[in-house]
This record gives C-alpha cells, sequence and structure tokens, in this order.
C-alpha cells in the first residue's frame, strides 16, 4: 500500500507545527511509479506521517535501523532525496554504509525504489515524509554517521529565510543526532544560502569545517545540471561534530 499522497500536506497544516522547509509538489506519478510503491514500498519504505506505515521501533519508541536494514551499520540520512540517482550512486560505491534517503515527494520516492530494485541495493531504505520531524521524534541523539542535504529549497523571497533547512535551530538538530566526528555535507547553487550556509555551520562551536570543492564521493545531481545551466556557481560545505 503506497503512502496516501495528502497524509504530509495535511499533517504539515496543523496550527503550531514547525514551517515546511520545501516547496509541497503535487506531480503525477505514471504507471510504473504507481506499481514501485504498490510493490516495494511496503518492503523498503516507511511513513514518517502516516501512522498505517510505521517504521520499526526500538522497545523506546526509536527507528530501529537494525530491524530495517537487517544489520548494525554506519548509518546516513539523506534530506531531500529528490529523484534518488545521487542517493543510489552513493550507496552503491559504499556498501558498508547504511541509506536513509527521506523525500516528501512520492514521484521521487517511487524514483529511488526503483533504482534500488534495478541495481540490487540492500544497504537503501526511503521514507516518505519530513526529514526533520522524522530527525527530531524518531532518532537518536548521536546515532547518525552523515547527514546530507544536497540542494534543499533555496526559499530565495526574504520573507521566506525563515523557512530555509539551514538555519541555527535546524542545524542544531542535525549535529545532535550525528555521531562525535560525524559529518554534514551540504550543497546549494544559490549564492546567498551559500554564504548563509557557510556562516551559520560556521558559527556552531561544536562543528568544525567549511567550504569544500564537490568531493568526488558527491554525484552530480539533477539540481545541480539545471543550476549550472543557468549559470550558477555550486558551494558544498561539509563540516564535523567535534563535540
Amino acid at each position: 500500500m503506497p503512502p496516501p499522497d495528502d497524509v504530509f500536506t495535511h499533517r504539515a497544516s496543523r496550527p503550531h507545527e514547525p514551517l515546511r522547509t520545501f516547496h509541497p509538489r503535487r506531480t503525477a506519478l505514471g504507471t510504473d511509479r504507481t506499481d514501485a510503491l504498490e510493490r516495494l514500498f511496503p518492503r523498503w519504505g516507511f511513513s514518517v506521517d502516516d501512522a498505517r506505515l510505521p517504521p520499526p521501533r526500538t522497545p523506546d519508541g526509536l527507528l530501529d535501523t537494525v530491524a530495517l536494514f537487517g544489520r548494525a551499520a554506519p548509518l546516513v540520512v539523506e534530506i531531500g532525496s529528490g529523484m534518488g540517482d545521487a542517493t543510489a550512486a552513493m550507496a552503491a560505491a559504499d556498501p558498508d554504509r547504511d541509506w536513509l534517503a527521506v523525500e516528501a515527494h512520492q514521484p521521487g520516492v517511487a524514483a529511488l525504489l526503483l533504482l534500488v530494485e534495478r541495481e540490487g541495493l540492500t544497504n537503501v531504505r526511503v521514507a516518505h515524509g519530513d526529514a526533520l520531524r522524522l530527525l527530531r521524534a524518531d532518532v537518536a541523539p548521536g546515532s547518525l554517521d552523515a547527514v546530507h542535504a544536497y540542494f534543499p529549497d533555496p526559499w530565495p523571497k526574504a520573507r521566506h529565510h525563515k523557512r530555509r533547512l539551514v538555519q541555527p535551530t535546524h542545524v542544531a538538530l542535525l549535529r545532535d543526532r550525528l555521531r562525535v566526528g560525524g559529518t554534514l555535507h551540504v550543497a546549494t547553487d544559490w549564492a546567498d544560502y551559500a554564504r548563509q550556509m557557510a556562516d551559520v555551520l560556521g558559527g556552531d562551536p561544536d562543528l568544525d569545517g567549511g567550504v569544500v570543492r564537490r568531493p568526488d564521493h558527491r554525484p552530480v545531481t539533477r539540481f545541480e545540471e539545471r543550476g549550472r545551466a543557468l549559470g550558477h556557481d555550486v558551494t558544498d560545505v561539509i563540516v564535523r561534530r567535534v563535540r
């Protein structure tokens, strides 16, 4: 049973909930992706927002990654995995780590599930919904090896900057969920957002690092190609939790 398309948008509109950090989108799934959700989501996915499709949980109510992946391994969380190409490529190249892709839009969830099936990947699982909600409620502090957020919604209008993912309150949550020594890697093709990313991450005393050249392990994403075609420079920032 695929996750209902209106689950997230309904819950996110409730009063007093945190602001969404991404644009809601509705895109037709098509036959192949509808089939992928029906066949593959119950096997390799779960819903952040729908209690009918929950993740496996430990006795204390947190995400049980051993049950989810069938093994104990370092865990990478991909925030906003898009159509899944980069996630699938990185997971295939790094089979000793597990990869949890969290994507709010069903077409991306379905596309990644199809890649997982086609490539025979055993170290990828897909969550449908809000990554910040998942991290806040279901992920234990100090439990992640890495968090990636590649080309999050830039919210270019000044009045919408409060919705950006990379801001002090969200970064504090991401850092808390990392193990000491774990990394947070973000990338954007918006110049002012790149400056904000560098300033916010550089201002956290428990993080160390800064702007870097795109590392070889991060594939060029579709969003990156689109930005480059528009003449945008791409900035990567990688920081490590030091305490």
